[in-house]
């Protein structure tokens, strides 16, 4: 038996690992996840009743329709332009397969999300990391940016805005410069945290733009998390390229109904928004106040520098605390920070003040 040798790691990702729980003789109910970037209310009541009346003996719609009507409603594009999936890292990893040869180019804006860069190497690309840096608090410098990726000449870029993990959003006229220094390659603007950001400028006219693909998720402010469920905005060509790569029935049925009673119910968002915006004042001030260094963000998560991300996340666990040690996007000194309930938070700070 042979195999086709890939230079890969497997993707590390926050929530709770049930194995690691186990050693430790704790159970899910036990601990506080503040390592998964989710809506703190969790699933909408329209979407469990949705969910309760669906019969599963049909076959999904290949084709999402009722999903793509609703997101064209709400949303404002024609559905031509719409494409499902399970989860936005799905279409990431379909991009990537539909732009990428093994000769080609791609080009990263780090650090980031993981899967872009696991999503470039099966496609048979090491991609070009530009990182920002920490003594920059993690801010980009478009133009550097936008000169690396003139000289790369990349036929796919990835760019997480607002960004994960350092929750960094960045304007429209930096999009676009570049979108203009990846042309005649794609650019791919991951929205994932798009509703989590205060007063967002208006990202849908960037469809204008033949280059851009804007990816965006419903697991996040939906909490749909456990269903997997998110969406690319495009141009007809792109999308109907994508849809190429795409396997059938990719989306099951639980999760077209869930995502249609998600957006019957957008109050539900901006409840939990708002409960975020309190938190997040919260838990920076009194994590300054500790004396540790959190860095500003615009959206329901911020880095923290704590030294040693791996020790702080460890004896944060043993007092059924869960953060997410950010190792794995090359900053072991800092952890990430997901704003959940202010009772939550008030017990992280808890947490905090005991292992200081």
């Amino acid at each position: 038996m042979s195999f086709n040798k890939l230079d890969l790691t497997t993707p590390v990702h926050g929530s709770i690992n049930p194995a690691e729980l186990r050693s430790l003789g704790l159970k899910i109910e036990d601990v506080i996840d503040f390592s998964a970037n989710i809506n703190p209310l969790g699933v909408s009541p329209y979407v469990t009743k949705a969910i309760t009346d669906s019969d599963f003996s049909l076959y999904p719609d290949p084709d999402c329709l009722e999903l793509r009507e609703k997101l064209a409603e709400v949303i404002g594009v024609n559905t031509a332009h719409i494409m499902i999936g399970n989860g936005s890292t799905e279409l990431i990893h379909l991009l990537a397969r539909a732009c990428l040869n093994r000769k080609d180019t791609a080009v990263i804006l780090a650090p980031t999300f993981c899967e872009y860069d696991n999503a470039c190497r099966l496609s048979g690309v090491i991609p070009i990391e530009i990182r920002t840096q920490a003594e920059d608090d993690f801010r980009w410098d478009i133009d550097s940016i936008c000169h690396q990726i003139k000289r790369q000449k990349p036929q796919l870029v990835f760019f997480c805005n607002p960004n994960n993990p350092t929750g960094l959003y960045c304007d429209k006229d930096m999009i676009k410069s570049v979108a203009e220094a990846t042309s005649p390659g794609i650019l791919a603007v991951d929205e994932a945290y798009l509703p989590f950001v205060d007063n967002p400028w208006d990202s849908i006219s960037l469809l204008e733009i033949e280059n851009i693909v804007l990816l965006r998720s419903m697991t996040k402010d939906h909490a749909l998390t456990g269903l997997r469920l998110g969406y690319a905005l495009a141009s007809t060509e792109i999308i109907d390229t994508l849809k190429l790569y795409q396997p059938t029935w990719n989306v099951n049925t639980l999760a077209q109904v869930a995502g249609v009673a998600a957006l019957d119910n957008r109050e539900h968002v901006l409840q939990a928004k708002q409960l975020v915006d309190e938190a997040r004042l919260y838990l920076f001030n009194a994590l300054t106040e500790l004396g540790l260094r959190a860095l500003p963000s615009s959206v329901n998560f911020f880095l923290v520098e704590v030294g040693d991300a791996k020790t702080i996340r460890s004896k944060l666990l043993q007092h059924g605390l869960v953060v997410r040690d950010c190792t794995s996007f090359s900053l072991p000194n800092y952890i990430r920070i997901t704003v959940g309930k202010m009772t939550d938070c008030h017990k992280l700070i808890e947490g905090f003040s005991k292992i200081q």
